[in-house]
């Protein structure tokens, strides 16, 4: 029951009809298995990452995406949920809609490594993560995150570092593109392509969620601290299924990718300010990161064909 109404996006009333039950017993049982799949197979499938385990997920975006020291891909993703009553605008978010946000940072096989499930659909990916467990654990080093390893083929010390877009701030560990559609020169037009290559793992990610659980296809009809279990439930057996399906494939063609996002303003594009409260050190990280894949030791043969 609980499987057909994550996988078919039916309502709980249909599924009701269909297996002769009151409606809020089938809530019930839908919300209740819920939570048996988080307690039973969340620490298997989404536990928190060793030292040892970051350097995995950061040599396999080598592998595969060509960009050392990453350790994840960041981003949010509006859950479009029912119009509470006197929730006010609490979680009515810029698309016209209402919304709680699951924030998900995800490795190179498009695996949920860990999941901030219930924001308000009001507020910014940047300000979920500052408040997030997440955010306060980078912010606090207190995440296992190996120490600064050496780019391949250099004698260049580099940290460990996630990718964000533009709706995120600029630090030493979380690095997002140049601003503004008309960059000063090739080296950052480069550095965003690899970036936008690289960090597209996370929108694979939540697309390969929605394909599986068409519950996100449309509006889930339940109050938020449910909704959170429902998110949350179908991310842990998105990597359950992930982790038992050995058939499956990893798209790596090559594609433009947007750079940049078309409310950006042109207020961004003077470099000095962007990223608000940025150290220089992240600067210099970005910097370092830019030289690195223009250089011969980092360049891909086919990056000159997407700037």
């Amino acid at each position: 029951m609980q499987s057909w109404y994550l996988a078919t996006g039916d309502s709980l009333k249909t599924i009701s009809f269909s297996y002769r039950l009151g409606h809020s017993t089938v809530y019930t049982i839908v919300i209740d298995t819920c939570k048996a799949i988080i307690n039973k197979l969340m620490t298997e499938v989404m536990p928190m990452p060793t030292e040892k385990k970051w350097k995995e997920i950061a040599d396999k975006f080598w592998t595969y995406w060509n960009f050392p020291n990453v350790i994840g891909a960041l981003d949010g993703k509006h859950i479009v949920t029912q119009a509470l009553p006197n929730s006010g605008s609490l979680y009515f978010n810029y698309k016209k809609t209402f919304s709680i946000v699951l924030l998900a940072l995800v490795d190179a096989h498009y695996n949920f490594i860990t999941v901030d499930v219930g924001a308000y659909g009001k507020n910014s990916d940047g300000g979920i993560l500052m408040h997030s467990k997440l955010g306060k654990m980078l912010e606090t080093n207190t995440l296992n995150i190996p120490p600064n390893s050496i780019l391949p083929g250099t004698n260049c010390s580099a940290p460990f570092v996630i990718l964000g877009d533009e709706a995120f701030p600029l630090k030493n560990y979380l690095l997002r593109p140049y601003p503004g559609k008309q960059l000063d020169n090739e080296n950052k037009r480069i550095y965003n392509y690899r970036h936008c290559r690289t960090r597209r793992v996370v929108e694979n990610a939540f697309g390969l969620l929605t394909q599986k659980f068409r519950i996100f296809n449309g509006r889930i009809q339940a109050n938020p601290e449910n909704a959170d279990i429902i998110v949350l439930a179908s991310c842990v057996l998105h990597n359950f299924i992930k982790i038992s399906d050995s058939n499956f494939s990893y798209n790596r063609n090559v594609t433009e990718c947007t750079q940049l996002n078309e409310t950006t303003t042109s207020t961004l594009n003077n470099i000095p300010f962007q990223g608000g409260n940025a150290s220089q050190q992240a600067f210099n990280v970005r910097e370092l990161f830019t030289d690195f894949f223009n250089s011969p030791d980092g360049a891909v043969s086919w990056q000159h064909n997407y700037i």
